[in-house]
This record gives C-alpha cells, sequence and structure tokens, in this order.
C-alpha cells in the first residue's frame, strides 16, 4: 500500500499548482491513495485572510473542500483521494477551529504547531541570538504543546513533531524529558505521528521525526503514517521507499492512513 498523506496547493500561497496536479502525479508515482492536507484558514482571527502567503482566506475553504470531493469522485476507479487538511494548533483557538472543520467531511485532520512563545518555529530571526537555555525553554514549551495538541481529540495525525529543528539544528542535541511525556501522550490518544519527508530542505536535513525520536516512537507504540508535505507536485510520494525501510529497521511492521477520521492499518 503506497499513500501520502500530506500535499498542499496554491491556494495557501506559498505553494504551486492545482490539487489535481497533485493527484496526477501521485497517479505517476503509483500511489494507492493521496491525501490533500492545503493549510486552514487562521479561523482564530477576525480578519478574512490573516497571512496571505501562509493560510488561504476563509472564503476559499469551502471552495477547497467542494474541489477535493469532486476529484474524489473523478479518480475513484483510479486513485483513492482523501480529504484532509492541516490545522494549526492554537490553544486559545481550539474549540473556534473544531466548528468551523466538524462542517465539512474530512477523512483526517492534521495538527501542527507552527507557533511557540508568540513565535513562528520557522522564523530563523529568532535562533541569531538564542543561547542553550533560551532554545531549551522553547523546546519544552512546543513539546508541552505538541501534548496538548494530541489530547484535544481534534485531530488524527500531528505534524512534523520535531519541526523546531527546522531552522535550528542545535535542538537536536537538546535534551529533555518533555519529548518522551509528548510521546506517551500521543499514544495513550491513539494520535498517529507522520514521518514528514520535507525536513532535508530545510538547515536540518534529513525527515521529520529523525531517528532517534522515531525509535522512541516505536518503543511507546505510536501510530505511524507517511506525508512528503510536497508544496510541488513534483514531490509527491517523495522517500516513500527509504521511509519504509527505515521503519522496518526500526521495528515497525504497520503504518496507517485515514479513512472518515478512522485509522486504516496496512502493512509496511
Amino acid at each position: 500500500m503506497k499513500f501520502d498523506l500530506h500535499t498542499h496547493h496554491q491556494r495557501c500561497g506559498h505553494a504551486v499548482g492545482e490539487i489535481e496536479d497533485y493527484v496526477i502525479a501521485a497517479l505517476d508515482q503509483g500511489l494507492d491513495a493521496i491525501g490533500i492536507s492545503d493549510h486552514a484558514p487562521f479561523f482564530g482571527s477576525d480578519k478574512e485572510q490573516e497571512l496571505p502567503g501562509v493560510a488561504m482566506a476563509k472564503l476559499e475553504f469551502p471552495a477547497y473542500v467542494e474541489e477535493v470531493l469532486q476529484l474524489k469522485k473523478k479518480y475513484a476507479n483510479r486513485i483513492e483521494v482523501l480529504l484532509g487538511v492541516e490545522a494549526d494548533f492554537l490553544p486559545d483557538h481550539v474549540h473556534t477551529y473544531e466548528q468551523q472543520l466538524q462542517k465539512y467531511p474530512f477523512d483526517y485532520v492534521i495538527g501542527s504547531v507552527h507557533f511557540t512563545l508568540g513565535r513562528n518555529i520557522f522564523d530563523k530571526s529568532r535562533w541569531e541570538s538564542a543561547d542553550a537555555s533560551e532554545m531549551l525553554k522553547v523546546k519544552e514549551a512546543y513539546y508541552d504543546l505538541i501534548a496538548a495538541s494530541a489530547q484535544t481529540g481534534s485531530y488524527q495525525v500531528l505534524g512534523h513533531i520535531d519541526a523546531i529543528k527546522g531552522f535550528c539544528p542545535e535542538m537536536a542535541d537538546l535534551k529533555t524529558n518533555k519529548v518522551d511525556e509528548a510521546l506517551k501522550v500521543i499514544a495513550k490518544n491513539h494520535v498517529a505521528i507522520e514521518v514528514n519527508t520535507s525536513g532535508k530542505m530545510k538547515d536540518c536535513g534529513g525527515w521529520y521525526p529523525g531517528d532517534d525520536l522515531l525509535e522512541r516512537a516505536f518503543h511507546y507504540n505510536v501510530p505511524i503514517t507517511l506525508g512528503s508535505d510536497a508544496h510541488d507536485p513534483q514531490r509527491v510520494g517523495d522517500d516513500l521507499e527509504a521511509v519504509r525501510e527505515k521503519l522496518k529497521s526500526i521495528g515497525f511492521t504497520e503504518w496507517c492512513y485515514f479513512r472518515e477520521k478512522g485509522p486504516v492499518i496496512v502493512k509496511l
């Protein structure tokens, strides 16, 4: 079974291509299922489009859902198209997001932490003068948010759970028990984490999460899935076979995707 649950398209403002381009790319890669999971609007904001170039406008959201549903029908005999979305975990706005997302028949929702202590984790400037103690403070706050997101019941998948290292590779080496605490919470709540292959495009290189974290996820029996986080159709299914082999070498025997928010467990 070959699938990719994490893809974007032009509506978010920082990806290229139409949704159908990603479906066609998935067919070209021999995938059995392709998940479309563009960034949800910032529902916690009063503005129509809080951050153009980061997430789609609120008015675009119904059209996004309808387009995916139409493609689901169009390609039903060739590939399973899954309706997903990537939603920011913002503790003060969880209920608002739930109210909006429950209006639509999502197959799954990816919950991602992009903001920690008031700043975007991908803001390179925040690390320019940060010392080890400051970085550790941010890392621990980040994993507190990861754990909290798993407890909401809002998400089937947690996105790129060590993306805090993206533009600060040193983060990976900072030791804190917050990481294991988060993994235990994720496992207890039966939420999957993704192997997100886009990390290799950041300063940290490699995937999210790294091997050490994957091994600990296996230890705690955390469900696992795959997402390329493609922002270009050319990256659909990126590194799928390499991820499969890595997971097998760690000890995983299965991974999952989601249909109507229920896990579909398949052998690696």
